[in-house]
């Protein structure tokens, strides 16, 4: 049997959804606001890879740049069983509001391959990973489509997208991906730098409630690199994490739970299942976990019409890109509850990367502490604006932020103008 996605609704639908609202509320010109609900290329492969027992299989693959009106496209690869076309679509929308929103010169991409990384030898994925970058080769480039890690790839696969791109043209070309390991050129920082753009948008949060995060509870769902990150900065800065997930199932200690243990135990037996001190709880269960910080840094539509009214944290936090529904957002802010939303909580990631693009042209590295500085200083800004929208306007923190994004695309879009 095939496995049940964890799409509830089309998520091309939703971004288009949420476009409508930002399109209505800000007035957006109707014909402008067409061409952002459409992606200028959309492109479908196939990918033939021959298995460590000598047999072929052919997996999908995809690669969707929406806009390029502010710059070329920027966007992450992933690797999942449920990847879709109109999934890859919908991402590549919210990039390009992210970008926009954070002042970053890059339109929004997407690309990805169905496929279970967790199924697959290491050379499976590498063979899988070059072929992929073979087939979309004359749709990539540092100046057309910049690559990065997403969901289920990680540094050593941007590696081997580097140097596949590279044995095409002939030379090494280091901006045609971000995410790259420090050895061939990766920038210092980026591996944390979503969790640590989410970690200052919940300290300016925390600073605009008058609650600190040494006071506060948090649950996160997802242990990846967004989520095991996250988690470490929060208990850094004193929060009690009280709940933590993975994909097999998550555990709960209201008292605290040790993070640095969980992490080292998730690492030694590759879940968080039998942790000890801690009750296991389902990943359902731990969205539904009295906290007063709800972080879910997993995958799409976890919070829905179905569950939203149960939800009992005070402030969401998107980790994950669309964890929120449109149903659910409106459910959420119904009942007070403040939503970060992705396109804000989580574009640390894509700040970074274009630090590592503009580190590659120049040739010239920045220190950690220089990456850092410079993170602090535009997701501050980011969120500064976002915030003083949704005061001045009374608006929600999502169409506050989407607002910023979308206006700021369609400004450029008509700036530029329609060729011919």
């Amino acid at each position: 049997m095939s496995p049940v996605s964890h799409l509830r609704e089309n998520p091309l639908e939703l971004a288009r959804e949420q476009l409508a609202r930002v399109a209505a509320a800000f007035e957006i010109d109707p014909s402008i606001a067409e061409i952002l609900g459409r992606c200028k290329k959309s492109l479908i492969v196939s990918i033939p890879v021959r298995m460590d027992d000598g047999t072929v299989k052919v997996f999908e693959g995809y690669r969707v740049a929406h806009n390029v009106a502010r710059g070329p496209a920027k966007g992450g690869i992933r690797y999942h069983p449920d990847v879709t076309l109109d999934e890859v679509r919908a991402l590549s929308m919210w990039m390009s509001w992210k970008c926009a929103l954070t002042g970053i010169p890059f339109g929004g991409a997407k690309g990805g391959i169905a496929c279970d990384p967790k199924q697959l030898s290491r050379g499976e994925l590498e063979r899988l990973t070059r072929r992929y970058t073979a087939e979309i080769i004359a749709d990539i480039g540092p100046e057309r489509d910049i690559l990065a890690p997403d969901v289920g790839t990680d540094p050593s696969v941007m590696a081997w997208v580097f140097d596949t791109y590279s044995m095409h043209v002939g030379y090494s070309e280091r901006e045609v991906v971000t995410g790259k390991p420090l050895e061939v050129g990766g920038s210092h920082g980026r591996l944390e730098a979503t969790s640590r753009g989410a970690l200052f948008c919940a300290r300016s949060t925390a600073e605009k409630l008058g609650r600190p995060l040494s006071e506060q509870t948090v649950a996160i769902q997802g242990l990846g690199n967004v989520g095991g990150f996250l988690a470490r900065f929060l208990a850094g800065d004193g929060a009690r994490v009280v709940a933590l997930s993975d994909s097999s199932g998550g555990v709960h200690d209201p008292a605290g739970l040790d993070v640095e243990a969980a992490l080292a135990h998730k690492a030694t037996t590759g879940s968080l299942a039998g942790l000890p001190g801690a009750r296991p709880i389902t990943n359902e269960e731990l969205l539904l976990t009295e906290c007063d910080l709800l972080a879910p840094c997993a995958l799409e539509q976890v919070i829905h019409e179905g569950n939203a009214d149960r939800v009992r944290a005070r402030v969401v936090l998107e980790g994950a890109n669309g964890p929120v529904t449109p149903a659910a957002d409106v459910i959420l802010e119904q009942r007070g509850v403040l939503v970060l939303p992705d396109v804000l909580a989580n574009a640390g990631g894509v700040v970074v990367s274009y630090f590592e693009w503009v580190q590659g042209i120049q040739k010239y590295f920045w220190s950690e502490a220089e990456v850092n500085a410079q993170l602090e200083i535009v997701m501050t800004s980011a969120f500064d604006e976002t915030w003083a929208l949704h005061e001045e306007r009374g608006l929600s923190m999502r169409l506050a932020a989407y607002g910023l994004g979308v206006q700021r695309l369609a400004d450029a879009t008509k700036t530029r103008g329609l060729y011919p």
